[in-house]
């Protein structure tokens, strides 16, 4: 079962200030029939960082079973972290980077690991604001939930 994930996170006065993320879910059944959900939240203070972390979890905790999953994101820090194998060195290192730097948002990154962990995700990266339909969704959804009046307090700000 292969379901197609975009995300995209936003944060006004990054870092610091108000953020959001937006996720959409596609899958075509085997009768050819689309499938789609929507996520999005606000925070009161967070980064974007954490926000485009968020949207990509949220995606794969929507999963309920095992799948075939193709996660896009415009964030280089997202798709690098698993493209490039950054994730696997700051496990070897105890969550540490360069000179004993901790890895910031380890509690999000524990936290997508084991959203993605019953599934095989591709991480593909899109440009963003650049008219792929679906970031420029991800993205509307994500700036509509920063500004918006229903924000939550970010616990690992």
């Amino acid at each position: 079962m292969l379901v197609r994930i975009y995300t995209d996170g936003s944060a006004r006065g990054n870092p610091d200030g108000p953020g959001g993320y937006g996720a959409v879910l596609k899958y075509v059944d085997p009768k050819g029939a689309l499938h789609e959900r929507e996520f999005s939240q606000g925070y009161v203070r967070t980064t974007n960082n954490r926000m485009e972390l968020m949207a990509a979890i949220v995606g794969l905790e929507a999963l309920k079973k095992p799948c075939e999953v193709e996660l896009y994101s415009d964030s280089q820090y997202l798709i690098k972290a698993f493209n490039e194998h950054w994730i696997d060195g700051w496990i070897k290192k105890g969550w540490t980077r360069g000179k004993k730097e901790p890895v910031k948002n380890v509690d999000l990154w524990k936290r997508l690991l084991a959203a993605k962990e019953p599934h095989q995700v591709t991480f593909i990266w899109v440009k963003g604001h650049a008219g792929h339909p679906e970031n420029e969704r991800c993205d509307a959804l994500a700036t509509q939930a920063a500004d918006g009046d229903n924000r939550i307090v970010d616990q690992g700000v």
